[in-house]
């Protein structure tokens, strides 16, 4: 690789800035090093026999130079800056609305680390881009080879992650709400931004702009928008090398550029030796960063001594997604609009212009022609010592053209915004159109221009028109992006859609929408009356279960074990989603091939728990109705829950393995050998478990009481399976806790065993209310006993008479802070503590208001009433009088109880008369229920 020659064109160049160096610097040195070296780069590149068109991502400007360059070279083979393995699918972007992204996706990876599954790679496509009319150009034009030379995605990720510790230095954080490429890798051709800080302060300040997209603008697009070929190449390529001397020095990020070009390079030397193509015939579109490039491998007749590394062998999947305006920005680190500015300046260019840009035959938007176009018609080629003229010079002596004030323009522009804003909201009116007029052209003077841009008018319409508060959904700054192009969407046609995408589509046909529309749509579901669209509905299940949240959402009906919709409603959003319903097509052909995998993912997963695997099996008989997957799926986790060792997921565990044993109890004649094996090893499980459990501090009350719902709401099963219910009562022996929650939770296990009665558990609580020391402690205790509902629900009413006596007899400095506490607990302790002490509650309670005063909780009457003789006691003569009219009654309770009903006398000697007058209790109580007095 040699430098710039004595003698060349450039030379006069030279010479003024070693004499601007010398004058600036006081003598020449590093500063004339750069600048000297910045003209060698130049020349070097515009001397190269295979031509190099630099570019800058979604540039206007190079997209006019483009198809400017492409109409007049006509080239044969256009060799491309883009990952070497999207090549397949560019063809399929005919099939597209733009913007869209080409994207390589990777689940199965080897050779990276696990954690960084799953790889996305994006190149974002727009219209207004060199690299889109080099594509169509290519695609649509019989006699070219369109190649694409960069590294492939593979290589991305072996060159930017060198090792697992070292993070991606390229991949933005990306807002959900703006970025449809999730946490892909971004890579875009011509990424041309100062990567020296301070370079760009210094550029912003002293070009008076707020951020790089606009000055991008102001002093490179628009004076470039009218310039020739040989004026635009030289000084992209200038502007690339001053920003890559200039850049600091990480030795890594240097290295992968260089990388980069080497591999360029070396691909487009063996396209040439297979193919034998003339480099006068090629064009090589790249980046103005790379074109710029120093190193030895540089130009067709380069150094050959790089060596492509193979690729790993992960297993790499290609596929088109939806982008969008607001995507590309924030991945990229573009300013908010800057890409809607910038197709807004692309239609203007091409009708101040007349040029004809190439466009996709048969593309949504393209225009539609019956004839195919032309072949290639061989160019005039130029003479062979032809030598390119020194453009940059007269390019930077010339002074910048002042565009004319364009009043229309702007006058439409300011009607339009402060329209915008009523809609949305503002009170704005004719006054503040004229003042966004006027502010515009006063901003556009301060910052050295005589056209306000639209950077200077977003910035007028704020002043003017935004209020403190924003009345609607969007900001001024944002209606003027929207004004000025908007933050279109792509779309992925069907055509382009993988297999598993366009299966949904047909199978969700008969619900008559248009599913590739973006927003939220109705569809109602009468499954009664169309049978046939049962099999929507199970496709819309499994959708909610895979998509993100909101892009299949259901409004009414619900699927669970042993139902038959009958009707549904769902809210559907898959062309708002498209990308996520894409990336399932990577993963298999159909949505149930990719949601048995998802679960086996889960389930096999080495830091998978017992409930998530038991999750896993109730998706699989939900969603899949595959029985054979349910048992392998239930007998890993089986293996799962005989491996863990501690507590955490015991809640989970009980809730669904009860919900699946309910659901085999009454759907099938026998429970499945997994399920079985299933309670029989938990049973043993938490048994062992158990007296650790208790005072470990890292388990808290409710998964210990979850650990005895299982052992008690599955003993009777589990004995029947061979279980020795010893183990049990060794178990609860061995447990001693100190926490008072904890505590009362182990009262609660041994009453329901038997080993502690309700007057022996009743009298400990009246001893804790009785010792003053114990007060503060109470409350930790009812804590205890609530939870305890969860194994021993009979203790109901015991827990509201434990409650009810605390409200009754404990300080309100101890109550009041525990209430809470009490609270917090009914509701993280599930939907079925709460219902069941208020239904115990409202059974022991008083119906009526009135009746409170007068009531007696039955906790504090005596146990054991004596019986009164039948001679001492005489019952109530009414009563009697009512049951003798009504001689059935009697007979009914005669017969329950075993006595021959009869009535020989009309006095109360009958045996219903008889036992109700040695039973008085009784009778009173019906009394009291029928309301007599």
């Amino acid at each position: 690789m040699n430098g710039g020659t004595s003698g060349g064109a450039f030379e006069a160049l030279r010479g003024q800035l070693h004499d601007a160096a010398t004058a600036f610097a006081d003598g020449p040195g590093a500063l004339e090093g750069i600048l000297r070296g910045i003209v060698d780069d130049v020349e070097r590149a515009v001397r190269e026999p295979l031509e190099i068109f630099p570019v800058c991502h979604h540039s206007p400007a190079s997209a006019l130079a483009m198809a400017r360059r492409l109409r007049e070279k006509q080239p044969k083979v256009v060799y491309l800056e883009l990952c070497e393995d999207m090549a397949p699918l560019l063809t399929e972007l005919r099939n597209c609305r733009l913007p869209v992204a080409v994207q390589s996706f990777a689940t199965e990876i080897e050779g990276f680390p696990a954690d960084w599954s799953p790889l996305s790679v994006v190149a974002p496509v727009t219209e207004a881009s060199a690299e889109y009319q080099a594509i169509a150009y290519a695609l649509d034009t019989p006699g070219v080879e369109l190649v694409l030379v960069d590294r492939s995605s593979d290589h991305v990720f072996q060159w930017e992650n060198p090792t697992a510790e070292e993070a991606h230095p390229d991949t933005p954080a990306a807002d959900q709400d703006t970025a449809l490429h999730g946490d892909a890798v971004g890579v875009e051709i011509g990424d041309l931004r100062p990567r020296f800080a301070e370079l760009e302060e210094h550029l912003l300040r002293h070009g008076r702009v707020r951020h790089w997209s606009e000055w991008w603008h102001q002093f490179v697009e628009v004076p470039l928008g009218d310039g020739d070929h040989d004026t635009y190449r030289q000084v992209m390529l200038l502007i690339g090398s001053l920003f890559r001397r200039l850049a600091p020095g990480d030795a890594r990020r240097v290295r992968v550029d260089e990388d980069r070009e080497r591999y360029m390079w070396t691909r487009m030397r063996e396209h040439l030796a297979a193919t034998g193509a003339d480099p006068a015939d090629c064009l090589y579109v790249c980046g103005a960063f790379h074109a710029a490039s120093r190193v030895a491998e540089f130009g067709v007749h380069g150094d050959d001594a790089f060596t492509i590394t193979p690729r790993t062998d992960t297993k790499w999947r290609h596929g088109l997604i939806p982008s969008s305006n607001a995507a590309i920005e924030a991945q990229f680190g573009l300013a908010a609009g800057s890409v809607s500015i910038a197709a807004t300046e692309w239609a203007k260019n091409l009708k101040r212009t007349g040029v004809r840009p190439y466009r996709l035959q048969g593309q949504t938007g393209a225009k539609k022609t019956t004839a195919p176009r032309k072949a290639l018609t061989a160019p005039v080629p130029a003479p062979a010592s032809a030598v390119p003229a020194d453009r940059l010079t007269g390019f930077l002596q010339r002074p910048p053209a002042l565009d004319p004030l364009d009043e229309a323009e702007l006058l439409g522009w300011s009607v339009d915004i402060v329209r915008a804003a009523r809609r949305n909201g503002y009170l704005a009116s004719t006054a503040d159109a004229i003042a966004v007029f006027e502010t515009s052209i006063l901003l556009a003077g301060m910052r050295d221009r005589v056209k306000p841009t639209p950077y200077d008018f977003q910035d007028a319409a704020v002043t003017c028109i935004e209020k403190d508060a924003v009345p609607g959904r969007r900001d001024v700054r944002r209606l003027v992006e929207i004004m000025m192009g908007g933050d279109r969407t792509g779309q992925v046609g069907y055509d382009a859609l993988p297999p598993l995408a366009r299966d949904v589509h047909d199978r969700l046909a008969p619900l008559g929408l248009r599913l590739q529309q973006r927003g939220v749509q109705r569809a109602l579901l009468d499954i009664a009356a169309r049978p046939e669209l049962e099999r929507c509905s199970d496709v819309l299940w499994m959708l909610r279960r895979l998509l993100p949240q909101g892009a299949a959402r259901p409004i009414m009906g619900d699927r669970g074990f042993g139902e038959r919709p009958i009707q549904e409603s769902w809210d559907l959003a898959l062309g708002t989603h498209q990308r996520a319903l894409i990336e399932l097509g990577y993963e298999g052909v159909s949505i149930e091939q990719v949601l048995e995998q998802r679960l086996r993912r889960v389930a096999y997963a080495p830091q998978a728990t017992a409930a998530q695997v038991l999750e896993a099996v109730e998706d699989a008989i939900l969603y899949l109705r595959s029985r054979r997957l349910a048992d392998e799926l239930g007998t890993r986790a089986l293996e799962v829950l005989a491996g863990e060792r501690s507590v955490d997921g015991a809640p989970e565990v009980l809730r669904r393995i009860r919900r699946l044993l309910a659901h085999y109890r009454t759907s099938e004649p026998v429970l499945p050998p997994w399920i079985e094996s299933f309670v029989k090893t938990g049973y043993a499980h938490y048994c062992t478990l158990l007296p650790t459990a208790f005072t470990d501090e890292d388990a808290t009350v409710r998964q210990v009481a979850a650990m005895l719902g299982f052992l008690f709401g599955m003993e009777g099963l589990a004995l029947s399976l061979g279980c020795d219910r010893a183990q049990l009562e060794l178990a609860l022996a061995q447990c001693h806790p100190e926490e008072p929650a904890r505590t009362a939770l182990l009262w609660a296990a041994q009453t329901h065993l038997g080993t502690l009665s309700r007057a022996a558990l009743r009298s400990r609580c009246d001893d804790l209310l009785a010792n003053p020391l114990a007060l503060s402690a109470y409350p930790r205790y009812l804590s205890g006993f609530v939870q305890a509902l969860e194994p021993v629900p009979a203790l109901a009413d015991f827990v509201v008479e434990a409650v009810s006596n605390a409200f009754a007899r404990l300080p309100d400095p101890v109550l009041l802070p525990w209430l809470p506490t009490l609270i917090t607990t009914l509701r993280t302790g599930g939907a079925e503590l709460a219902p069941l002490l208020i239904r115990e509650a409202g059974r022991l309670f008083p119906p009526r208001l009135p009746d409170l005063d007068a009531w007696t909780p039955p906790w504090l009457l005596p146990q054991h009433q004596p019986t009164p003789h039948p001679e001492s006691a005489q019952a109530p003569t009414h009563t009697l009088k009512l049951l003798t009219e009504h001689p059935e009654t009697c007979d009914a309770v005669t017969h329950l109880l075993g006595y021959e009903a009869t009535w020989p006398t009309p006095e109360p000697t009958a045996p219903g008369a008889a036992l109700l007058t040695r039973h008085l209790a009784t009778t009173n109580a019906l009394e009291t229920l029928l309301t007599i007095t």
